[in-house]
């Protein structure tokens, strides 16, 4: 079955809607009522952190494993490198310590081995934590909504996408109006 897409009177592709809502508490049970509605596209927004949101929104224990799994790689990547790095350089620049034969101990190799591991590792984490934020992203449809640069300042809003396969322009806008919205808009992409 082919997903919809919705389109405004002038043409204009449909990105969703979004709601204000007047306080973090009723922007908390909005969120319960679009999470107990199925929708799966949707976020909300505020200026600062609400403590009971992940819940509301349904998304306490999800899986961080594979973000998990490239900083990990990241990590062996440092090590395993500074490790081989050192190493090679060893063999082709001997330098003979205490009389011991080259490469013997390894314990001259450790900080160089633990700091390209902690740096792969950071790395790792941002590159993973940008990528599965799907960043960077310069332009969102939210921004050209006037009332929406309020988000950081003093406005607790909902969007929904209209990528959702629930959404539907009056349906969801009924809904958002159940949930305690104040100010609905439709935007445009």
């Amino acid at each position: 079955m082919a997903k919809t897409t919705f389109e405004t009177e002038s043409g204009a592709k449909v990105f969703g809607l979004l709601a204000e809502f007047t306080n973090p508490h009723t922007l908390t049970e909005g969120a319960k009522k679009i999470r107990d509605a199925g929708f799966k596209k949707w976020d909300t927004h505020a200026p600062f952190p609400v403590h009971e949101m992940e819940e509301s929104m349904g998304i306490v224990g999800k899986s961080i494993a594979p973000m998990m799994f490239v900083i990990g790689c990241a990590a062996l990547f440092g090590v395993g490198g500074g490790y081989l790095l050192q190493w090679v350089i060893n063999i082709n620049y001997e330098i003979v310590v205490q009389g011991k034969p080259t490469a013997s101990a390894w314990e001259p190799f450790v900080p160089v081995t633990f700091e390209l591991g902690i740096l792969c590792t950071a790395f790792g984490a941002l590159l993973s934590m940008l990528a599965f934020n799907g960043l960077p992203r310069h332009h969102h449809p939210l921004f050209s909504s006037d009332d929406f640069l309020r988000a950081t300042d003093d406005g607790f809003f909902i969007s929904v996408e209209a990528a959702d396969d629930k959404f539907d322009p009056d349906e969801t806008r009924k809904l958002l109006a159940d949930a305690g919205a104040t100010n609905i808009e439709l935007i445009e992409d």
